[in-house]
């Protein structure tokens, strides 16, 4: 089960890396140190900032992991990593700070506070926040971070549990280019595909945008699927012939909602695992914010939010968001 005030995010999707840079005017200092000297501190250990602050130890780093489940931290200086009972004391003495929280207020809150990152880190440290979170949030406290001399990143992710586990996450990085070149020690260790998409928020920009496609594809071929069934249709046969058809898309090929297609997918596991469908909810609010905040019209990415909405309160949060394809066939 997912719990997204414990569980840090991720979607399903892959691509290859590219190293497209933005135009930047200020480029605050980012400390340089040689390869494994650099000490970092990875706030928050969820289900997936647990293994990719594994992942960093394992490349040689030091790590101090930090969250508020101490099994999760536990399981870090198991794997070699180490902690402390002050966070922010470990903030002032890293040189790069990692975190992936659950949502916008977490991550101001964290960077902002008093007490918090902005306040505790030394000068030169790099900040690279993984969490999704709103693009506006993300600017925000980039900006509040380069008002104080810090290079800083968003980096969300994409690839799920078991992309953070292996490594091969897709980051989607925004911020200035002199930091991204800076991080990618440390992202090329948790990931495979490393973009830059441009300046600060950008990379949230881009996470919210595919998780809304997402969500709309994932309603769109369980609503193919439930029709051909309600036909007679025999699913996988159904599914083999729209992937080699212009329906074809990345649900349907890799990830097939419908129970006993797919043997790797959630729905042969009674859509246990995978990403959670209060974390597309999530998402898709975030999509709904960024629309509202710019004027755009997403009607279906509206209509994809309400329905998650809908599942969510049927009790199906915990669910893998493919577990929407049992919602449909409730609909009469």
């Amino acid at each position: 089960m997912l719990d997204p005030d414990q569980d840090r995010h991720g979607a399903l999707v892959r691509a290859r890396r590219t190293g497209r840079a933005s135009q930047h005017h200020h480029h605050p200092e980012v400390r340089k140190e040689s390869l494994m000297s650099a000490n970092i501190v990875f706030i928050g250990l969820g289900n997936m900032g647990l293994p990719m602050a594994q992942n960093l130890v394992k490349a040689g780093y030091s790590v101090s992991g930090h969250d508020l489940v101490k099994a999760s931290v536990d399981k870090l200086v198991q794997a070699g990593g180490k902690t402390g009972a002050d966070s922010m004391a470990a903030v002032a003495e890293a040189d790069v700070v990692i975190t992936m929280l659950p949502a916008s207020r977490h991550v101001e809150s964290l960077y902002l506070g008093d007490q918090g990152v902005l306040a505790s880190a030394k000068k030169g440290a790099l900040l690279i926040d993984c969490s999704t979170i709103a693009p506006e949030a993300a600017r925000k406290v980039a900006a509040a971070a380069a008002a104080k001399g810090f290079a800083m990143l968003d980096a969300p992710v994409s690839g799920g549990t078991n992309g953070a586990a292996a490594g091969t996450l897709t980051f989607m990085v925004g911020g200035p280019a002199q930091a991204f070149e800076a991080a990618q020690p440390y992202l090329q260790k948790m990931g495979k595909a490393i973009y830059h998409a441009g300046e600060s928020g950008s990379g949230q920009t881009v996470k919210v945008c595919n998780n809304m496609l997402l969500g709309i594809l994932m309603i769109g071929t369980s609503e193919a699927i439930r029709l051909g069934v309600a036909n007679g249709m025999d699913p996988s046969v159904l599914s083999e012939i729209m992937s080699k058809s212009s329906g074809r898309n990345w649900t349907l090929e890799v990830y097939n909602p419908c129970p006993g297609v797919m043997a790797t997918a959630p729905a042969a596991k009674d859509y246990a695992g995978g990403f959670g469908v209060d974390l597309m909810l999530k998402d898709l609010g975030l999509a709904v914010e960024s629309a509202l905040a710019t004027s755009s019209a997403i009607p279906l990415g509206a209509a994809a939010r309400n329905l998650y909405d809908i599942h969510s309160k049927n009790g199906a949060g915990g669910l893998d968001f493919s577990s929407i394809y049992n919602l449909l066939g409730k609909v009469k």
